[in-house]
Order: C-alpha cells, then structure tokens, then sequence
C-alpha cells in the first residue's frame, strides 16, 4: 500500500472506524498512518468508531506504508504478533511463516498459507531496510 492510496475495503469489522475517518476527511492510508493519539482520542468520542480499531488501522497503516504490503498481509502480520516494522526486521523467515501459518490455522481459514520463505524474507529485508533510511 502506498500512503496515497485510498481508505477502502476495509473488513466488516472496521466498518464505522472507516466511516468515521472518511467523514472526518481522512481519506488516505497516509492520512490513517499520521493520525496521533489525540486524534484518535477524538475520533472515539465523536462517533461508533472504537480507539482500539484506530489504533489497529494506524499500525496497518504504518506497517503497509512502510512496507509496501497489501492491507491484508499488513493485518495478517499484526495480528501473528508482528506489529511493528521493527518487530519483523528483527524475526527470521522460518520464524515469520510459524507465526503467520499458525495464527491462519487458529483461524480455520481452510486455505493455504498466504506467507512462504520467500515471501517472508522479502519482507524482512524491506523492513530492515526501512530501518537503516530512519
């Protein structure tokens, strides 16, 4: 994703969190990726959105903007624990595709793993490059 990219197809479960930001005029993941604490303070208070969800969508924000990830692999990785740039720099590919396989198994999504060696490791070398530019 790409700070530019627009705020859309977000799950069901994001679904006033994403109404809340778009009236707010935040309309970009680059938008999602600025938001401070206060920001997301009020946008809890002012509408159904929940400051837990703005504050997951602004680490998928910053992990798929800094990582040219898809929101779904930015979530995929979040939620295997994985929720910093940091942290993945800092993981090995094997450990990477246990923590991603296992939570898709906890999940029962009955498909096949979304993240291989390969793939793993180039996410780690994005990140890790990420971190030697900052």
């Amino acid at each position: 994703m790409n700070p530019a990219d627009p705020l859309r197809d977000l799950p069901q479960g994001l679904r006033d969190e994403q109404a809340q930001l778009l009236a707010s005029g935040l309309n970009t993941w680059g938008d999602v990726q600025n938001l401070t604490d206060h920001q997301i303070s009020r946008l809890s208070a002012s509408g159904r959105a929940s400051a837990r969800n703005l504050r997951r969508l602004k680490g998928m924000a910053d992990l798929g903007c800094c990582l040219d990830l898809a929101p779904a692999d930015a979530a995929l990785l979040m939620h295997a624990g994985l929720a910093t740039v940091a942290a993945v720099a800092g993981s090995s590919p094997p450990e990477l595709v246990t923590r991603t396989g296992r939570l898709e198994r906890q999940l029962r999504s009955g498909r096949p793993p979304v993240v291989d060696l390969a793939l793993a490791r180039t996410w780690i070398l994005r990140a890790k490059e990420r971190q030697n530019t900052n």
